[in-house]
Order: C-alpha cells, then structure tokens, then sequence
C-alpha cells in the first residue's frame, strides 16, 4: 500500500479520478519532490469539477508515512498525512489520511467543513483510498 500511495505519478493511470500527475521537482536526498496534480469530482453521471493543486510530497519509508504541503491551489497550506500501520505479518494494514486545513476565506466555517472538506477534499480521499486499497489486495 505504501509504494502504491508513494508513487503519485502513477495515480492517473490507476485512478479514474485523476486527471493527471506532474513531477515539478525532485531531492531524492530530501525525500522530497514537488508535485502538480489534477483530478476530478463527479458531481452527477459525466458532470465534474475539474481541480487542480501543487504540493511538497515528503516520503518516510522507515514509519510508512507521506505527507503532502499543499503550496498552489484552492488549498494552498492545507498540510496532508498519510499513515500506513501493517499488521505483524504484513497482510493488512491500517491506513489514515489526515488533512487540516484552515483557509482564511470570507465563508462561514460550517460551509468550509461541507463544501470544500467533505465534498471535495474528503470525496477525492476516500475515492482514492478505496482504489488504492483495492489494487494494494489484488497484487499483494
């Protein structure tokens, strides 16, 4: 599961939702690259909304963790982890995606949490989530 959630340029050809992956930049020292990515949310049938984001993906392969700072985009500071806990015989695991995001935009709080957390932040997480855990079952 981590090499597939590590590995975000191959994320448009394994994830319908996502439109396209770019390396920007890259310090294999840093275990750091910049990345622009753009992806979709299917509102209703072929209807989407295009979105589209650069961020610092930061790798930690001993603790299974990647961790994105988005740096352009509608969320521009929203800071990304992801957790990846294996059971013992490395079978399963217990993946998290934590996002905190605190734009300083004229909208009420509680329209932030709907509109751009849960629909569109949280929609594309667990879209993505849920097909990188199918593919990570499949090929295991």
């Amino acid at each position: 599961m981590y090499r597939l959630a590590a590995a975000v340029e191959d994320w448009p050809r394994l994830l319908p939702h996502y439109r396209w992956v770019r390396v920007l930049d890259s310090d294999a020292a840093q275990r750091e690259r910049t990345v622009e990515m753009a992806a979709r949310r299917v509102v209703i049938g072929p209807l989407a909304v295009p979105l589209r984001w650069t961020a610092i993906q930061t790798l930690y392969p001993e603790s299974t963790r990647i961790e994105f700072k988005h740096l352009r985009g509608p969320t521009r500071g929203m800071r990304v982890a992801w957790t990846i806990d294996p059971d013992q015989d490395h079978r399963h695991a217990l993946v998290q995606i934590r996002h905190v995001f605190r734009p300083r935009w004229p909208l009420p709080e509680a329209l932030l949490r709907a509109v751009v957390g849960e629909y569109f932040v949280n929609g594309i997480a667990r879209l993505t989530l849920a097909q990188l855990a199918d593919l990570a079952q499949r090929t295991s």
